[in-house]
């Protein structure tokens, strides 16, 4: 018996910034897959081109980035080569977007009822009557108390969390297969935080939705997703379930983002840390882009073209992957 189709695929998507100074590549060669119900966590540090490519997903790079190869599939039909008008049909119809600010997705203007009941009308054949009593639901949905009354609420007038939940409404109100969440919990409290998350996964589980999270907190990855995608230098260094990144990295670089949590430096003076910094996109090192920063960096891995991943490992882009049986802490 064959697998249903994913709801997202990214076959080799490569991104590209013309520049004076050449052209700079944030997102190289990136490929998986995210299936129905299943949240796929995409983590790395500042630059490693986890934004671009949700931004690339949803067609929405700033010129003059532009997707320069490979493939964007929703449930097997390919979107990224689109006319813009087809895109964004498909942008809060078919995909959903929750953005790390959520002041920068609501109006400010109108009262959240008008927005959710707009989001619904232009993407869902319901009457306008209809479109309110949906957009009851989606606030009730989200754990808005009251919801019916904070219709007529304008986005000042709630917590930051609380515009949290409306934006995740208002991306879940014309039923999205896919959602794409960019740092939704950041400028949110632990306990916020938590609530959110459970959020998510709920919505995912009972929806039945595709979820890609990005984000740098590996705490959120290990409550929240089922796999995670680790990238560094625009590149995918490894991926795999969460727990079994968790517990075996196989990457030098998963290793040193474990090791440098608070729990895994449990008992040390000092948070363990990775040595130096990301490469800048216009000055990468031959080879693979973290030798300069790894432990197990050899010859092969300053010369020779950077790994990929199923190579030479299933899990990890990397010449010199980790055994389970080594002690990788």
């Amino acid at each position: 018996m064959t697998n249903p189709t994913p709801v997202l695929t990214l076959r080799h998507l490569t991104v590209d910034i013309p520049t004076r100074h050449g052209t700079l590549r944030p997102v190289d060669d990136v490929s998986w897959e995210v299936a129905a119900g299943e949240i796929l966590g995409v983590v790395g540090e500042s630059g490693a081109g986890k934004s671009m490519t949700g931004n690339a997903v949803i067609g929405l790079l700033d010129s003059p980035a532009h997707i320069s190869g490979g493939e964007v599939l929703l449930e097997g039909q390919r979107i990224d080569d689109l006319p813009l008008r087809e895109m964004r049909r498909i942008r809060g119809k078919r995909i959903g977007m929750v953005f790390q600010d959520p002041l920068t997705s609501l109006n400010p203007l109108l009262t959240v009822g008008d927005q959710l009941t707009e989001t619904i009308l232009r993407h869902l054949p319901v009457s306008e009557s209809e479109a309110r009593a949906r957009a009851v639901r989606g606030l009730d949905e989200v754990g808005i108390p009251a919801a019916k009354d904070r219709m007529g609420a304008y986005p000042h007038e709630f917590s930051g969390g609380m515009r949290q939940r409306v934006v995740i409404a208002l991306a879940l109100c014309a039923e999205p297969t896919l959602l794409i969440a960019d740092e939704p919990t950041t400028a949110l409290d632990v306990s916020v935080q938590a609530q959110i998350i459970a959020l998510l996964k709920r919505l995912c589980r009972e929806r039945g939705m595709a979820a890609m999270l990005v984000t740098h907190d590996m705490g959120v990855i290990a409550e929240t997703a089922d796999r995670v995608a680790v990238m560094y230098a625009g590149r995918l260094a490894e991926i795999g379930p969460v727990a079994q990144i968790i517990s075996h990295p196989r990457h030098p670089y998963t290793d040193g983002l474990m090791a440098s949590t608070p729990a895994a430096s449990a008992g040390h003076a000092r948070l363990r840390q990775i040595p130096g910094n990301m490469p800048r996109l216009g000055n990468l090192p031959h080879g693979c882009a973290f030798h300069p920063r790894c432990p197990r960096a050899q010859d092969i891995c300053r010369h020779d073209p950077r790994p990929v991943v199923g190579e030479v490992d299933a899990q990890a882009a990397c010449y010199f992957p980790i055994d389970a049986s080594e002690d990788a802490a």
